[in-house]
């Protein structure tokens, strides 16, 4: 039986609370949390009963915990998981693994130097129509193309939750680093250079913030790619969801029909959802025709986003477990947080950013 502290209580901790209390091999010793209506709204949820706190490092010294499960703001991530390793606990961080790229570093190598075990919370990659989407750009033939976005026209509790993510991280870093993790995997290359840029769209952020904002990446095979992410009231719901890869043998697009709804965009369920992978083959006959007509893949298995936490944490419990060398795990997620982190340096500084 692992016993874990869970640190915060959002859409994201709450789903993970879920999947510890739902997994036998867990037992949930706290509830942390900054606001007393959250933890106890989520103590409710699971039955109550559990120990509910509003300090990390008491909940931490009074639970004894096996393991830490921190779901808070970006800039927690570094001072709580680094008390965590010392305390001796396995650590399930949510992405981004900290607001910058130093503070990232000193995560991976307090979990190294204290010999446990980190997983970070890329969720696409326990997805498997993403898997697959992976999968298929390796047919695609080099160098890629690859167009990505997620906007979200946010409004009330969604707006208030953004705004407090952009107090110490843009929407490009944020949520940014799944999408440039997707891309590294396609290419399997070497990211080289970023740019980046960026829009302040509301009079409700500190001047120095940005609600917008768009990064290109190019990869040593020559394969290239973009990522759009916006928050905020005024965002547009028409074209929240790109998501394509294009290659000299065709194009793979996810077709996400129910994502497309009126309002989706600030539905986290609907950031995952891929209904259909449609492909596209480039071949051509003597006639200038296309030789094959499109195809359409579907898993057969839509997970939504409770489920795909589950499948996080049965991850994460399986690295503790049997002992996964979580190295190549950790290594990616620098690498997509260099990505991001260049291209908000490049916006800042109007200069491209070699890596």
């Amino acid at each position: 039986m692992i016993r874990i502290l869970c640190v915060g209580a959002g859409n994201m901790g709450r789903s993970h609370a879920l999947a510890y209390h739902n997994i036998p091999d867990f037992e949930i010793v706290g509830i942390c949390t900054r606001s007393p209506g959250s933890r106890e709204a989520l103590n409710e949820e699971l039955g109550g009963g559990y120990a509910l706190f509003d300090d990390f490092y008491k909940a931490l010294e009074e639970t004894k915990p096996d393991a830490v499960s921190i779901s808070t703001y970006p800039d927690t991530h570094a001072p709580f998981a680094k008390a965590a390793f010392k305390a001796g606990c396995d650590v399930f961080i949510e992405k981004p693994l900290a607001d910058t790229v130093k503070e990232a570093e000193e995560i991976v190598a307090s979990a190294k130097a204290n010999n446990r075990k980190l997983v970070i919370g890329y969720i696409l990659r326990h997805h498997p129509s993403w898997q697959k989407f992976i999968e298929m750009s390796h047919d695609l033939g080099k160098p890629l193309v690859m167009r990505m976005n997620l906007n979200q026209q946010s409004s009330g509790q969604s707006w208030a939750t953004h705004k407090n993510l952009m107090a110490s991280i843009s929407p490009i870093v944020d949520c940014g680093v799944h999408y440039v993790d997707v891309m590294c995997q396609m290419t399997r290359s070497k990211p080289v250079r970023v740019a980046g840029l960026g829009a302040r769209l509301s009079n409700e952020l500190p001047n120095d913030k940005v609600n917008y904002g768009h990064l290109q990446v190019t990869f040593e095979d020559g394969s290239v790619g973009w990522y759009e992410a916006g928050w905020g009231p005024m965002m547009s719901e028409m074209a929240f969801f790109v998501k394509d890869v294009v290659g000299p043998k065709g194009c793979v697009t996810i077709e996400a029909r129910e994502a497309a709804d009126k309002g989706a965009s600030s539905n986290v369920d609907a950031h995952t959802k891929t209904n259909t992978l449609r492909r596209h083959f480039s071949e051509l006959d003597a006639d200038g025709n296309f030789v094959k007509q499109d195809t359409w893949t579907e898993t057969g298995d839509e997970p939504d986003h409770d489920e795909l936490c589950q499948r996080e944490q049965e991850y994460f419990l399986d690295a503790i477990k049997n002992d996964i060398d979580l190295t190549a795990h950790m290594d990616d997620a620098i690498n997509s947080m260099k990505i991001v982190a260049a291209a908000d340096e490049s916006f800042r500084t109007g200069e491209m950013v070699h890596l």
